[in-house]
């Protein structure tokens, strides 16, 4: 092959350009996998809504567990259990963090079955304080029976109205038309004589509390007019992920739930240090989350017999009151691992 006999020529500008370009083109061939692996890291949007018991999903994207996993969570905050469940049914939404209602993820699951999988619940009662009927500091009520004839309001959604016109049905409060409230409006609407009662979640008791407009008629309730026993584990509140995408994103999924499990047990261990990350997330920050008692958790694979046993008598609720139009069995909606 002959050589050329063209003369040697500095590149002009133009020319210039055209190097680099063509040395950028080179470097992203490159560096290609690396980018389809990024892009291919499928974005969990996770909604939770503004209660104490989402704190190990607030711990952990505080402190990095997901990131540290590899995994890209979008943080998606809603005004009540029903819109998560909602926006999960319309592909909004992946999943959801602890203190989203059970009874809603059930209604979801009746509308869409095989929808959602539950992987931790937070279950209360009278020691491990979520639900609470609170009253102004000057009412004159001292049993729940004594709420008959007044305003009641709830949170928002079918769980929180049902369970509280049940509960105080069971009482002896009789029978009372349940108003619903945005929770972060319970104190506000108590102090300013809008309603006599309200059966909310903390840290709405302990705002009202420190702040001195409220005061706590009776903590545990759901346990103890619902399940029979103050000491029962009620599961109202569940942290989910959809059907969908644990099947798209089965190893993301797995890495999903893994570093969920840190944060729960940085709440179990260092519940003082995890109480901090309530900030941003519910009503209460800095030195007031000290007073904020804690929910308990229980993974999936953590359940005992019983413990289904008492998820399913809060299910069962539902369906005798007619919620439910059909029986929700809790073990399908288990997630198996």
């Amino acid at each position: 092959m002959a050589l050329s006999k063209k003369p040697l020529t500095l590149a002009t500008p133009a020319s210039r350009r055209q190097l680099l370009q063509a040395g950028a083109a080179g470097l992203a061939v490159l560096a290609a996998p690396a980018i389809v692996r990024a892009q291919g890291t499928p974005k969990i949007r996770i909604g939770y809504w503004p209660i104490a018991a989402g704190l190990p999903f607030y711990s952990a994207v505080e402190l990095g567990y997901f990131k540290a996993a590899g995994l890209d969570v979008e943080v998606q905050r809603y005004a009540g259990a029903q819109q998560i469940m909602e926006a999960m049914l319309a592909d909004r939404c992946d999943g959801s963090a602890n203190g989203t209602g059970s009874a809603n993820i059930a209604i979801g699951e009746i509308a869409a079955p095989g929808s959602f999988k539950i992987f931790c619940s937070n279950p209360s009662n009278v020691k491990n304080v979520l639900d609470q009927v609170l009253v102004p500091t000057a009412s004159t009520a001292k049993v729940m029976a004594d709420l008959k004839g007044k305003r009641v309001a709830s949170g928002p959604g079918i769980q929180n109205v049902t369970l509280a016109k049940t509960m105080l049905e069971r009482a002896g409060a009789g029978t009372i038309a349940v108003t619903e409230l945005p929770i972060g409006q319970h104190v506000a609407a108590l102090a300013a004589g809008q309603v006599d009662a309200v059966y909310t979640l903390e840290p709405t008791g302990t705002v009202g509390r420190l702040n001195g407009t409220t005061r706590l008629l009776e903590a545990g309730v759901v346990a103890h007019y619902i399940l029979g026993d103050p000491m029962a584990p009620w599961h109202g509140g569940a942290a989910s992920l959809t059907t969908e995408f644990i099947k798209k994103s089965p190893a993301e999924a797995k890495k999903y739930i893994a570093a969920y499990a840190r944060g729960i047990e940085l709440v179990r261990s260092q519940p003082d240090e995890a109480r901090k990350y309530m900030k941003g997330y519910t009503a209460i920050e800095g030195p007031l989350a000290n007073e904020v008692p804690l929910a308990s958790y229980m993974l999936y694979s953590e359940f005992k017999p019983s413990d289904a046993a008492y998820f399913q008598k809060f299910y069962d609720l539902f369906s005798d009151k007619g919620i439910f139009e059909k029986k929700v069995a809790v073990e399908p909606l288990m997630f198996k691992g």
